[in-house]
């Protein structure tokens, strides 16, 4: 028989310290840790891609740290897979193991659609970020989806004094929103898109051009106009209770951005 000591037993967990600064963390955990992801898809059922989670905890001020090592292990003690469905799961695992008040996961990851050129009819994959973010606070799972949908927009003003032309530039326009039930990745970017002097695709044909540089020049918009046509857009929307809407334009006659950002919690009134 053995007589050597279990070294996991043995060796001292100094995070399990007592801590005598009184000073709570609101947030600790990793960062960028990536792993394989199935989202839903609209169109075609399931994606899989690749998603970089953030994984964090509230701890008291009584604890000198966290067990970094459990995220890891948490998430890899899921399916190889990690789906929307197992997604709050996921987080309450995290909670009760780490013993925390709250928690706090986020999963940034590219989603694709395929879209169809407005003229020629050539089909394309247009890329959009996404995060999904998932906190459980006083035990009540809340649930956000951010995406950033790239967009064209056109300068009214340049429009108005010029005597032919006017400049454009592409825009991210970034929908936050905290929903009530579950809500298509594509339905979101199709609120952005819908607002913006013209939509992106991944591939026109010469006559696709065409219309979409005489859509956009149709269809002028200031960044202020872009964020409050998409704020409108979303407080129609019955499955977003809350949201923040920001529209950033990356100028093409300037060497910096104009940027417009709405906030608003729609169950305040």
């Amino acid at each position: 028989m053995n007589d050597c000591c279990d070294l996991t037993t043995a060796m001292p967990d100094v995070q399990n310290y007592a801590d005598t600064r009184q000073i709570a963390i609101n947030k600790v955990g990793i960062k960028s840790i990536r792993h394989p992801v199935k989202v839903k898809d609209k169109s075609t059922g399931a994606q899989h891609t690749i998603a970089s989670f953030n994984m964090y905890v509230y701890l008291p001020h009584n604890f000198k740290g966290t067990h970094m090592s459990r995220f890891v292990q948490i998430l890899n003690s899921n399916e190889r897979e990690i789906s929307i469905e197992n997604f709050e799961s996921m987080l309450r695992q995290m909670v009760v193991q780490l013993e925390a008040e709250s928690g706090y996961i986020e999963m940034n990851f590219p989603y694709f659609i395929n879209k169809t050129a407005p003229i020629s009819g050539v089909q394309s994959l247009m890329d959009y970020d996404v995060t999904l973010i998932g906190a459980i606070e006083n035990g009540k799972y809340v649930h956000t989806t951010k995406v950033v949908v790239p967009v064209t927009s056109l300068c009214p003003c340049s429009k108005k004094i010029s005597d032919y032309g006017a400049h454009n530039q592409r825009s991210h326009v970034t929908i936050t929103a905290r929903t009530n039930g579950f809500m298509w990745i594509e339905d979101i970017v199709a609120i952005a898109e819908s607002q913006a002097s013209c939509e992106l695709y991944g591939l026109l044909k010469r006559p696709d051009e065409k219309y979409v540089t005489e859509r956009a020049y149709d269809n002028p918009k200031f960044v202020e106009d872009m964020v409050r046509d998409v704020a409108a857009a979303v407080e129609k929307e019955p499955r977003i209770d809350s949201y923040i809407v920001e529209s950033e334009n990356f100028e093409s006659i300037h060497n910096h951005s104009a940027y417009a950002l709405i906030e608003r919690d729609k169950r305040q009134g």
